[in-house]
């Protein structure tokens, strides 16, 4: 079979446009072949671009034969444009469909696909990222990434609005961001270097001059952790702001969570309807619970953690039941907390650190900066880290650094919350971790 050009072809319509409303209108559509079903003298063809699916009729004794033979070969997948006139019907549930003039078959695909686009026959995750490409053609993956892309949008325009700057730092550096061994080591000429954790380091030093910043880009943790809600490739949205402290870039951070939610069940209706998902705008502010009172909190569901350790996944899984949406959990221990994370004036044991939790999942993390050279150097030989390895940074506190604070929430884990996924694979179009590096 010959395939087509798309010549002078161009898209008219796509198929969420074409409606009862405008019956008898020629259109061009451009998408993939879902299904093809033959009943007898009539041939139905669902036709899936990105927006939806449109079925496309194809009554034998009505259309050309070049319409009718072209309609022949056809099978799931093909990638094909179709001219026709909308025609209004009863057997559709849009109520509308189109019959085909002329259709051009751009492109065949494989007879035995790996998974059923259709989701009649369903995969397992694993079974479907090594199929990834194809995978995402299916509606619940298409309106996960319009979701997504949603939720992104919403916040960029939210922080332009608040006066923040969109920046982009390094990827490749010479020493750990945050410390620690969960470092991907790469080879940069004759050096070694690694892929940044996050741009803490770097949006500190920018506040000084750009004073509020932001950015929403890749970074990396090379963590030995495979669960459902950690990635080794992750988008992470940054935020620093100076002369601010922890309360008000809470404060800040609520907002976007509350605007994000509000604009996503707006504007997704259609979305998370395919995702069977509904989004509740919170309302403000948010629940702000202490370290002390989580563990009491915690104590009396019979799960004793000892002051100054970490909350385990599942103390974290009943915290959730007890606060079942958004809350802040604020004045953690300051050892338990980055190099960077202010103590308390008042109280230098806690600090000025935060986490913005949804049900049992952490979904941001930040807090006030130390912005004192000295206080800074204490507190990274407090976490064994060598001041040496952070010279460069802490040049920076020599030209007056002001007093500042940011966040960082993870774009991955925000869309498990507005999509109701429960893996977070689901969430990244092709998700890196311990075991997976293809496709």
């Amino acid at each position: 079979m010959k395939l087509d050009s798309i010549g002078d072809w161009k898209r008219t319509h796509y198929s969420t446009d074409v409606k009862p409303e405008i019956d008898g209108k020629e259109v061009t559509l451009f998408g993939w072949v879902k299904e093809v079903r033959d009943l007898g003298g009539i041939r139905f063809i669902i036709l899936q671009d990105r927006e939806g699916t449109i079925q496309i009729t194809v009554p034998r004794k009505k259309v050309s034969s070049e319409v009718l033979s072209k309609s022949d070969f056809l099978q799931k997948r093909y990638s094909i444009g179709v001219r026709g006139l909308v025609q209004k019907t009863d057997i559709t549930p849009r109520g509308v469909e189109v019959i085909p003039k002329e259709i051009k078959i751009f492109n065949t695909a494989a007879f035995q696909l790996p998974i059923d686009v259709t989701g009649k026959t369903p995969a397992g995750l694993e079974a479907r990222l090594d199929a990834r490409a194809l995978d995402l053609c299916q509606d619940e993956n298409i309106a996960i990434f319009k979701v997504q892309h949603t939720a992104v949008d919403t916040i960029r325009n939210f922080l332009f609005e608040k006066g923040f700057i969109e920046v982009h730092t390094p990827r490749i550096i010479a020493s750990a961001t945050e410390g620690g061994a969960a470092l991907f080591s790469v080879n940069y000429f004759k050096r070694k270097a690694f892929l940044a954790q996050s741009p803490q380091l770097y949006k500190e030093q920018l506040i000084m001059s750009l004073e509020k910043v932001f950015e929403i880009g890749p970074f990396f943790r090379a963590e030995e952790s495979h669960t459902r809600r950690h990635l080794s490739e992750f988008i992470s949205i940054d935020i620093e702001q100076a002369f601010a402290d922890a309360e008000d870039v809470m404060q800040l951070l609520e907002r976007v969570m509350q605007h994000v939610c509000r604009t996503v069940k707006e504007k997704c209706r259609n979305e998370l309807t395919v995702l069977k998902h509904k989004v509740e705008v919170p309302e403000l502010p948010f629940k702000r619970l202490t370290y002390d009172e989580v563990l009491r909190d915690l104590k009396r569901e019979g799960i004793e953690i000892p002051w100054g350790e970490d909350i385990p996944t599942p103390a974290f899984r009943t915290l959730g039941k007890l606060h079942p949406y958004f809350y802040f959990i604020k004045d953690w221990p300051t050892h338990s907390k980055a190099f960077y994370i202010k103590p308390k004036d008042d109280n230098p044991d806690l600090c000025e650190g935060f986490d913005l939790m949804w049900q049992w999942i952490e979904l941001s993390s930040g807090g006030t900066r130390i912005a004192s050279k000295k206080l800074l150097i204490k507190r990274l030989k407090e976490q064994e880290l060598n001041p040496e390895s952070f010279k460069h940074h802490l040049k920076a506190f020599d030209f007056g650094m002001p007093p500042h604070a940011g966040w960082a929430i993870g774009l991955e884990r925000l869309t498990m919350m507005l999509t109701g996924r429960e893996n977070i694979r689901e969430v990244a179009l092709y998700p890196r971790d311990k075991f997976r590096l293809i496709p």
